[in-house]
């Protein structure tokens, strides 16, 4: 029996590890904290600070796993390498999880490697440096932290006033010990959208039918597949997909993120190594293999016949209301009236305002009226808490 070390246990790693678990696979799942969602259905758990290298090596050690399947960014990744030769298969690749928890590294890959259009922008580790590199983008612009997600520390920035405040968040929300933000020009876009791509060990790299997103505050808010775009643009997007993940390596699922411009522009924008948290919505049976099983068969090497769009689907989180130690009393009676409708509730053990605590998932037959379904999922969303 295969042996996975999950590192990491949202609610991603969560729906990962069920997908493991019907096919017979051992998984230990590890996080800072106790009782995290994937840890509820594991085989094992192991509560550590990721970043910790002396700590995530002892845990390696202890469980000799065949596979190391990443999760979040905070992660000593330079032991990863370390893994690798040893003969553990690190999930897509310890290179392409080194590039991809930074933000400069998969960027300065994008942009000035594989001469993909990406947003343009400046790095900066002070407050001063982050003002002149502003200045020479203009306004408005986005400041991030090099290493962060769920969007945290992003702040959209109108005018000279706002990039203190800016600065600050970024910090604030920098994931791991990488004290540096970017920031870009503000792309006009028309939409957001991601490209699941799955790169494969003896096979072909696959594409998901494109999902549209809406996120707050850079934080995923509801999500929709089919999102309808021009073919050309959807080839522009598969092309850049195929070439950054074909320069990082590996197999296994990722979320490409681009924009769309007005004039029908494709732009890079991020790439995540793992399952996106926007396609979620494949939980809504609109593929015949929801993201979690396509980088289920990716990590294994088992074949993927094909990626075929079944059902017309949305999903839109379940939003924490307050800060409690606790977690809350779910009400899923409204949602589950309706049909073609599932509740997926995450199973964090403490609430926080916003924090994502479960999603509502619902689909239709293809062709259905796509803002009545993503309606309907927001406004049942909005019951369960």
């Amino acid at each position: 029996m295969k042996k996975i070390l999950l590192l990491g246990s949202g609610e991603l790693g969560k729906e990962f590890v069920i997908a493991a678990k019907r096919a017979g696979l051992y998984v230990i799942a590890c996080d800072r904290y106790d009782h995290a969602p994937a840890m509820q259905v594991a085989d094992g758990r192991e509560i550590f600070n990721m970043l910790d290298g002396d700590a995530l090596a002892a845990v390696v050690e202890k469980h000799r796993p065949d596979i190391i399947v990443p999760e979040i960014e905070a992660i000593r990744t330079e032991r990863l390498f370390d893994f690798e030769q040893q003969g553990i298969q690190v999930v897509p690749s310890a290179r392409a999880v080194n590039y991809t928890m930074n933000r400069r590294a998969i960027r300065d890959l994008a942009s000035k490697e594989l001469g993909l259009r990406t947003a343009k922008y400046f790095y900066a580790n002070t407050y001063s440096g982050l003002r002149r590199a502003a200045a020479e983008i203009g306004y408005p612009c986005v400041v991030k932290p090099l290493m962060s997600s769920s969007g945290h520390g992003q702040s959209y920035v109108r005018s000279d006033g706002e990039l203190e405040e800016a600065f600050r968040n970024a910090m604030a929300g920098s994931r791991g010990d990488v004290q540096e933000v970017i920031v870009e020009e503000f792309i006009d876009f028309d939409s957001e959208f991601t490209l699941l791509t799955v790169t494969q060990k003896n096979g072909p790299t696959l594409f998901c039918p494109p999902i549209g997103h809406v996120q707050k505050g850079g934080d995923y808010r509801e999500s929709w597949q089919p999102y309808k775009m021009p073919d050309e643009a959807l080839k522009q997007a598969q092309y850049m997909a195929g070439e950054v993940t074909k320069a990082l390596t590996g197999a296994g699922i990722w979320g490409v993120e681009f924009f769309l411009t007005k004039k029908g522009e494709v732009i890079f924008s991020e790439l995540s190594p793992r399952p996106h948290d926007t396609g979620m919505v494949t939980l809504a049976h609109t593929t015949n293999l929801n993201e979690f099983e396509l980088h289920l068969r990716a990590v294994m090497g088992w074949p993927i016949a094909g990626i075929c769009l079944e059902h017309y689907g949305c999903s839109a989180v379940v939003l924490a209301k307050e800060n409690a130690d606790t977690p809350p009393e779910y009400c899923l009676t409204e949602a589950l009236k309706e049909e073609n409708t599932r509740v997926r509730i995450f199973g964090k053990p403490s609430q926080e305002v916003n924090r994502r605590m479960g999603v509502v998932l619902c689909y239709d037959e293809v062709g259905a009226d796509m803002d009545a379904l993503r309606d309907k999922a927001k406004r049942l969303a909005a019951t369960v808490l």
